[in-house]
């Protein structure tokens, strides 16, 4: 989209699968063992997303332990001076010290008057390392920035916030301007304003109290591989069809009652199945004076947002492991009047549109693997505004057609 041509360098497998089937060149390898020699004098960007699982909140966040001998890794590294496996021994997660790898390449780099400009990404909580960074590209003649931006004030349909860091040799290192907000703004004698954040529903091409009928996206299918989570407290669709209280639509989805002989009651409603032949529209939860939300995880303190909202931090992993769609009492609907469809988990395609990634974009692997991939990918709509200037482009909002 922005014209330019990368070259990754990548662990995963599956990511990498997914990249080639995307047309972008990667080399599959660890980026701690890769030597750096074969780009010296190659590379005008260097752009770092290290793995954020020692640091995020969905894990145990062993990298806050380790952050001084990141610190200290970082500063020997931009000393040229290789210290990583005496530190690497006392960390106490063995990913903490991928976050310093990108001063290990711009050290080399510099020597060399590369790279041209710096992006580099990662949770809240990294933005301590990221300015230390920052004081060490400044001395090298870069100007830098470094700070948190919300993923949502680009166009995402998703609050997530990351810690992002800006450097250029050749232009003045700033945060891309914001183009949409939380409340939309009016027009201005300066222009207009920024368009209100895009919701759930509007990426997903939904109404705010549709659903499509449901699909099974976790498990199940031939060549699906295994479940990527375990259900946890919450009921998936799968287990609703292992019971044999639902199964694959033929027509419209609608609602059985307890007085239509399910056996359910209160809030355990369940799928029925409508007469043969009928037809097959979208299920609207409305017609039943329900409203779909996204809860992000089965945790007491997972984030719940209205389709009619962006999504929380979309992540996926070993304890933030249930995504779904869960059906809330429309307002001015009595919640125990009628019974709840069953919680859904979100499926890979949705997953990848509220990250900004086209529909039909090749994930690889299964239905796991994808899930993993979609968590830890930066939103491209974000990254797109901040690789944008330093490729002398300018993008407005009428430029991206990533969900299309």
């Amino acid at each position: 989209m922005l014209g330019f041509q990368d070259v990754g360098l990548e662990w995963d497998e599956w990511a990498c699968k997914t990249r080639a089937a995307a047309g972008q060149l990667t080399i599959r390898t660890d980026v701690a063992q890769y030597p750096v020699w074969p780009l010296v004098g190659k590379t005008t960007a260097l752009i770092a997303s290290p793995p954020c699982q020692a640091w995020s909140r969905a894990g145990k966040r062993l990298g806050l332990i380790d952050q001084p001998l990141v610190h200290q890794a970082v500063a020997d590294l931009a000393q040229g001076r290789d210290t990583r496996a005496r530190l690497l021994a006392s960390c106490r997660d063995e990913r903490s010290l991928l976050a310093a790898e990108p001063m290990r390449y711009l050290h080399a780099l510099h020597a060399v008057g590369q790279p041209e400009w710096v992006a580099m990404e990662e949770v809240p909580d990294v933005l301590p390392l990221w300015r230390q960074y920052a004081s060490v590209l400044r001395g090298w003649g870069f100007s830098v920035w470094a700070g948190v931006l919300n993923a949502a004030d680009y166009g995402v349909p998703q609050t997530r916030r990351r810690a992002i860091l800006l450097a250029s040799r050749t232009r003045t290192a700033a945060p891309p301007p914001p183009t949409h907000a939380e409340v939309a703004e009016p027009q201005t004698l300066f222009g207009p304003g920024r368009s209100r954040w895009v919701s759930m529903a509007e990426a997903l091409g939904w109404g705010a109290t549709d659903r499509p009928v449901p699909t099974v996206c976790a498990g199940g299918g031939p060549g699906g591989g295994p479940e990527p989570f375990p259900s946890g407290s919450r009921k998936a669709l799968t287990g609703a069809r292992d019971r044999g209280t639902w199964k694959p639509q033929t027509g419209p989805a609608v609602l059985k009652s307890p007085a239509e002989g399910d056996g359910c009651g209160g809030r355990e409603g369940r799928w029925g199945n409508p007469p043969a032949g009928a037809p097959t529209p979208a299920f609207t939860a409305g017609a039943h004076g329900w409203s779909w939300s996204l809860r992000s995880n089965n945790q007491t303190n997972a984030t719940v947002r209205g389709a009619d909202e962006p999504a929380g931090t979309l992540f996926f992993g070993h304890r933030a492991n249930e995504c779904v769609w869960v059906a809330e009492p429309a307002p001015g609907v009595a919640g125990g009047q009628r019974p709840v469809p069953e919680s859904i988990r979100i499926t890979a395609q949705e997953a990848g549109l509220l990250q900004t990634f086209p529909a039909d974009y090749p994930w690889a692997g299964n239905k796991g693997q994808k899930f993993s991939q979609i968590g830890n990918a930066v939103p491209p709509r974000l990254a797109a505004h901040l690789l944008a200037p330093h490729l002398g482009k300018t993008l407005t909002p009428d430029d991206f057609t990533l969900a299309a």
